[in-house]
């Protein structure tokens, strides 16, 4: 795969980023990138911060500019982000509108600073985006980018919250969780060594090795999702909630019932309950899933309403809780420790 730093062609307007581009340039960085050597950086979210650490090793460190219990879609930094960014060697970001706020960031970076690299991880993989269909109700988003859950986070620090970009003119949307599917996530853990890399060349094969270890440790967690569709019981397992994982659908033939619309506002109907109620009776669902960022409360009330006997917590991989920080909880950590067991009991695959 080739890569390179490209263009961000969405500038945006009215964000915080856009309202410190002008004080931008009385910050130290200038051309050495304020430290004289490629030693820091920062990446936009939890899953791209974890994967540029691992890539950087002792070469460079890099932050995380959102809060634990946060995710980093519908979120605006405050007004210094940008200052602080253009203070460091490296911005690692996903080029997506649920990301506005990065795309902005990126943009003006790459407009005023030429110091600081700029990494897109999806640079290269736009033709393996899904689409995400923003229509309400029923199934599921599985199979070829059909209809597909949207993001939304009752949980730690994002009630209710909306998303960047609810509305794009008609304009074709690409379901941004990427990085849940492991194969595509060493794609972007190369991408992000490449680019790394090219900022300092000095270490370039040190990055490129520690890409190709992370791989390994992928390949792993590729290999158990592999296992678990070979071994399931059944070929549908129930999601209460917004969908997150149509890229574990598309890749390994999962299929995800939630009764959720894809909206972050949207309620399911009764009728959409008791549905989703007769499928878990129907199939001999005992567990059901729910996303660890959002409310267990509907999930709880199918598992009360059903013959299912459980309601058990996966994550979309795109932040981490407290829990899991203070446990040392990386992006491998969530994918095995959590996903991979709660999938195996879900598809009756144990």
């Amino acid at each position: 795969m080739t890569h390179s730093r490209r263009s961000v062609l969405r500038r945006g307007a009215g964000l915080a980023v856009a309202g410190t581009a002008a004080s931008l340039a009385g910050c130290s960085g200038g051309a050495d990138g304020g430290s004289g050597g490629f030693d820091s950086g920062y990446a936009a979210f939890f899953t791209l911060n974890d994967w540029a650490n691992e890539v950087a090793g002792e070469n460079a460190s890099f932050e995380d500019p959102v809060d634990v219990g946060q995710l980093g879609h519908g979120w605006t930094p405050d007004g210094t982000l940008a200052a602080d960014v253009a203070a460091t060697d490296a911005f690692v970001y996903l080029d997506s509108p649920e990301f506005s706020w990065a795309q902005d960031l990126a943009a003006t970076l790459e407009a005023d600073y030429d110091s600081v690299a700029v990494v897109d991880v999806l640079d290269g993989l736009e033709g393996d985006l899904l689409e995400w269909d923003h229509s309400h109700g029923g199934e599921e988003g599985t199979h070829d980018g059909e209809s597909h859950d949207g993001e939304s986070h009752d949980g730690e620090s994002h009630d209710g919250e909306s998303h960047d970009g609810e509305n794009h003119g008609g304009e074709t949307r690409h379901d941004p969780h990427v990085w849940v599917d492991p194969v595509l996530a060493a794609d972007m853990v190369e991408t992000i060594a490449t680019g790394l890399g090219e900022a300092d060349p000095d270490n370039a094969d040190a990055y490129a090795a520690n890409a190709d270890a992370y791989a390994d440790e992928l390949d792993a967690v590729d290999a158990a999702f592999e296992s678990i569709a070979e071994s399931a019981a059944r070929d549908v397992a129930v999601l209460a909630g917004h969908n997150s994982f149509q890229y574990l659908e598309a890749r390994y033939g999962f299929r995800l019932h939630s009764p959720v619309g894809v909206s972050p506002q949207n309620e399911p109907t009764q009728s959409e309950i008791a549905d989703t109620i007769e499928l878990v009776d129907s199939e001999g669902i005992d567990v059901v899933l729910y996303d660890r960022f959002q409310s267990p409360r509907l999930a709880e009330s199918i598992v009360e309403n059903s013959d299912a006997t459980e309601a058990v917590p996966v994550t979309p991989a795109g932040g981490t809780t407290r829990e899991w920080n203070d446990a040392g909880y990386g992006y491998l950590e969530q994918m095995t420790e959590i996903n991979v067991p709660a999938f195996e009991r879900a598809f009756g695959a144990q």
